[in-house]
């Protein structure tokens, strides 16, 4: 575990990322795939620290930027008491998704030339991290994009032909922050998709949130199965 630093595009600054490696087996250790993960409103915390374990536990390296540091570095919060609610809704409404594209495309970039990395890179985003991720499926270079939970996809499929990379799209039914109407949207729209996967479960927003409110074992369970398995394909 450690955390390097990378400069944004525009100039004006730099920002930190979490990073996470796999252990060293005895073998002779090969090149590895690397995954930036993409937060939701709460920061780089304990859950998207425990994501980056699990990434690296099956193989990959793991970069976690920290998204919010224009408007504060190192926002770290939960999703358990109604004060750190307020302050992470307050945080997404002053952040600049442009920008955090932006510092995406930068982190996939420093991400292929880690120590270590094998020049393939993916995405993996939840909530806030999932809508990011499927922009990032229709503007970047990254080898695949995961979504979980992304809010509002509906109002980004008019740039679906842009995806020329594998895209894991996992959508909850009973996703209190994006209507029915529009995650219907989403379902017709990637049915057929040669490059789209789109997987829809019985479960709350934040099912895979790690020690979260919302935790689903079950579907959590299914849909990293499915994440690991295509991120393996995509990025071995």
């Amino acid at each position: 575990m450690a955390s390097i630093t990378i400069q944004a595009a525009d100039g004006s600054g730099s920002f930190a990322a979490y990073l996470v490696e796999p252990q060293a087996k005895p073998a002779p250790a090969q090149p590895r795939g690397a995954i930036v993960l993409i937060q939701e409103i709460f920061g780089v915390n304990q859950a998207m620290r425990d994501i980056a374990a699990w990434v690296a536990d099956i193989g990959f390296i793991a970069v976690c930027p920290d998204l919010f540091w224009r408007i504060q570095p190192g926002i770290d919060i939960t999703d358990k008491t109604d004060a750190e609610w307020k302050q992470a809704f307050e945080l997404f409404q002053k952040f600049d998704q442009a920008k955090g594209i932006e510092d995406l495309q930068v982190t996939v970039a420093a991400a292929r030339a880690l120590p270590g990395a094998n020049g393939r890179v993916g995405t993996m985003g939840y909530c806030l991290g999932g809508r990011l991720a499927f922009m990032m499926a229709e503007q970047s270079d990254a080898d695949i994009n995961v979504s979980y939970y992304g809010v509002g996809l509906d109002g980004l499929l008019g740039d679906l032909g842009k995806v020329t990379k594998p895209l894991v799209v996992h959508i909850a039914d009973r996703d209190e922050y994006f209507p029915a109407e529009g995650r219907a949207k989403v379902v017709e729209a990637t049915k057929g998709h040669a490059l789209i996967a789109c997987y829809n479960y019985v479960a709350d927003h934040a099912f895979a949130r790690v020690g979260g409110i919302h935790w689903d074992g079950r579907c959590a369970t299914i849909a990293n199965g499915r994440s690991a398995a295509a991120l393996v394909k995509a990025l071995d």
